[in-house]
């Protein structure tokens, strides 16, 4: 993390450590989950929904990170619920108040097995990122690693892995959400959507928060 606003000319960087699964559902309900063990607030993870309908829901542990998702993406609502991720080999079980998500992934593709090689220290870099701007757009359609973001904040995406999400059952209020389907179409929480295949990465997310 860099030194605090107003030591230097550059932004403050907040990096989080962790993996984003991106899903579709036959009810037209896309679910976006962020899984965070190393974070500025600790370890947490979060659910972002979008409807059929267009509503866009933020589901986040406590206040101060709802306060932080919530001004960096665009929500219509947003809960402050226990989020619990439980990970039993390719097995991913999520609860969340109203939510109920189970999901499985399948062996990486050539995709994934090239990401899987980037060092650590080089996705944090957000020159890395935006160097891999333009090959993401071309390989996965909708997905950007960098751009701007709300409250003045920019963010930059470094994958490190990718693997396919082959069974996904979700419950939402209590109604079946359906069958695995694509992310169609494209989320609309910030500048750029997940793949449109139904996936879990992994990534370093660097955000630069607005200066003073």
């Amino acid at each position: 993390m860099s030194r605090a606003p107003g030591s230097d000319a550059r932004p403050r960087l907040l990096r989080f450590e962790g993996w984003i699964a991106g899903m579709g559902t036959s009810s037209g309900t896309r679910v976006v989950l962020g899984h965070w063990p190393r974070s500025p607030f600790g370890p947490f993870s979060d659910v972002m929904l979008e409807r059929a309908d267009g509503e866009r829901l933020l589901l986040a542990p406590t206040r101060r990170t709802a306060d932080f998702i919530g001004g960096t993406y665009a929500f219509d609502t947003a809960r402050v619920l226990p989020v619990r991720v439980d990970v039993a080999d390719h097995t991913w079980t999520v609860t969340a108040g109203p939510l109920e998500l189970r999901f499985v992934t399948g062996r990486r593709g050539l995709l994934g097995v090239v990401l899987r090689a980037v060092p650590g220290a080089l996705a944090r870099r957000p020159w890395w990122s935006t160097l891999m701007d333009g090959p993401a757009r071309l390989l996965l359609p909708g997905v950007r690693t960098r751009g701007s973001a709300g409250a003045g904040r920019r963010e930059w995406y470094g994958a490190r892995d990718l693997r396919p999400v082959r069974v996904v059952s979700a419950f939402f209020e209590g109604a079946d959400l359906g069958a695995t389907a694509p992310v169609e179409p494209p989320v609309r929480f910030g500048f750029g959507s997940v793949p449109r295949k139904p996936s879990l990465v992994r990534v370093t997310t660097t955000v630069a928060l607005a200066r003073e």
